[in-house]
């Protein structure tokens, strides 16, 4: 299989160059004292797309040399994930960065990936057959998910 995934990639880095100083400009106040629907701070949401990054990381290393794999699904745990790591008193500096180099790492793994590995999948919590392909179409989405719910954080003030 020969796919093309430059376009996922240039995704990805799009978004980290479009907030990386947006994000380290924000006050204390409102990276810790807005809350979105699930009742998450902006430095708990950057906090989740730290642990997504770490989760896709994994799947996306493990998939290249097995064909299927049964990883856990972070999905019914995030907010212990995020409880657990403390987020809420992190340093705001410190998180960015890491945000920043792990999703550098992820696209760093995307263009060097064998392709021929593509079809290989993981299986859910549920019993559903991801693919690696179709995971890495959906990192973007993802990122870009919780990217416009810190925007939706930081507005509010703005709208008051």
């Amino acid at each position: 299989m020969d796919v093309d995934l430059s376009f996922y990639t240039n995704e990805i880095k799009k978004t980290l160059d479009e907030w990386e100083q947006p994000l380290l400009s924000l006050s204390e106040e409102i990276i810790t004292n807005r809350y979105n629907h699930q009742n998450r701070t902006i430095k708990q949401l950057l906090g989740h797309l730290i642990d997504s990054a770490s989760n896709n990381h994994q799947r996306m290393t493990r998939m290249q040399y097995n064909s299927h794999l049964i990883f856990p699904d972070y999905t019914q745990d995030n907010d212990r994930w995020i409880a657990i790591q403390d987020y809420q008193h992190a340093d705001w500096k410190n998180l960015v960065l890491l945000w920043k180099s792990y999703n550098l790492h992820i696209i760093h793994v995307i263009k060097s990936m064998d392709n021929s590995m593509l079809n290989n999948h993981w299986i859910d919590f549920e019993g559903n057959q991801v693919s690696l392909l179709v995971m890495i179409e959906g990192y973007p989405l993802h990122l870009n998910l919780h990217m416009s719910e810190i925007k939706s954080l930081m507005m509010e003030g703005v709208m008051l």
